[in-house]
């Protein structure tokens, strides 16, 4: 070995000699206390504080269908559900939001249709109660395809699309739902079916010879369909059962109207102003309006809401100060 090489090899070996010694000395110190911020971060991890396991109910039902919890998998699919919903908490937190708003309005329409109540959270899942586009083109909060808004009796142009408008949007829905359930004679499919389709389903309820949406082997999608549904209604009627506490003052109090009816072309800018609000506040009160300009033809008329309260444009909103 040359004398540069071993020399080396000593200045390596001192080195590492040097750094051994000085570890242990530390290790002799006595520690440095932890601040207090410190012990907080060690003892009590962020995001792991208030998880818990989530107890299901013994009995839960769908509009007035029973779920066969006895089962092993429709047990497991649904607490899955409950538990992804209820720690997404920034995501049900604003359902529960909107929902304090819209729901008055799609209640009364789906009684008045024969639509058991629990299908609002139907529209809930769907589009959070917001005017979302799918990848596949559906829009508004029962996400209706161009197609079937047509069928189902909407008005869908280059001035209007009334898929966005939720009471024509909410009677369409219950006109679909209607014929589902005359078809399968099943909430529950009806429900399942508003995913799938209704030749979807009957194809898989005949292929797999089953009665019953709990019975079937279906895509991803549709078998967490239902399940995502009933979980975010358990969740809705008792947010505190599921760790969510809100004020009544955060929730977005409902729209409340006054109403006119435009019978010619019109510019809705220049309306707007006309009627003591802003183009803005219009086309939040009325999003099936598509331009700033509306066609009337013939004897067509088209009634257009507004805000109670123009002075201000809050449209009424309530003042409540207790928690939900």
């Amino acid at each position: 070995m040359s004398e540069s090489r071993l020399a080396l090899y000593i200045s390596i070996l001192a080195a590492f000699t040097f750094l051994v010694i000085a570890f242990k000395g530390n290790q002799s110190k006595e520690p440095r206390p932890a601040t207090q911020e410190e012990e907080i971060v060690l003892t009590e991890p962020l995001g792991f504080i208030n998880a818990r396991s989530i107890p299901l109910p013994e009995k839960v039902a769908f509009a007035g269908e029973q779920v066969p919890l006895e089962i092993p998998d429709v047990k497991e699919r649904l607490d899955k559900e409950l538990h992804i919903n209820s720690y997404w908490h920034n995501n049900t937190i604003f359902l529960l939001k909107r929902a304090n708003r819209w729901f008055p309005i799609i209640e009364p329409i789906l009684k008045e249709y024969g639509i058991p109540e629990d299908f609002k959270y139907l529209a809930l899942i769907e589009s959070g109660l917001e005017n979302v586009t799918s990848y596949a083109g559906a829009v508004g909060f029962w996400q209706i395809l161009e197609s079937t808004g047509e069928e189902l009796g909407l008005e869908i142009n280059r001035d209007v699309d009334e898929r966005y408008h939720p009471v024509k949007s909410t009677i369409a829905a219950c006109k679909y739902l209607k014929r589902a359930h005359d078809k399968f004679d099943s909430w529950t499919l009806v429900a399942a079916s508003y995913n799938r389709g209704m030749r979807g389903m009957q194809n898989a309820l005949d292929h797999q010879k089953a009665d019953t949406y709990y019975d079937l082997m279906l895509n991803s999608e549709t078998s967490r369909y239902v399940f995502r549904i009933i979980a975010i209604k358990l969740i809705v009627e008792n947010p505190k059962d599921y760790g969510l506490e809100i004020e009544k003052t955060h929730l977005y109090a409902p729209y409340i109207y006054r109403y006119d009816t435009i019978r010619n072309s019109t510019d809705l800018v220049d309306y707007a102003i006309s009627q003591g609000t802003t183009y803005k506040t219009l086309k939040i009160y009325n999003p099936w309006l598509i331009d700033d300009e509306i066609s009337v033809r013939g004897d067509d008329f088209y009634v257009i809401s507004l805000p109670e309260n123009t002075s201000d444009n809050k449209g009424g909103e309530s003042q409540e100060s207790s928690k939900m």
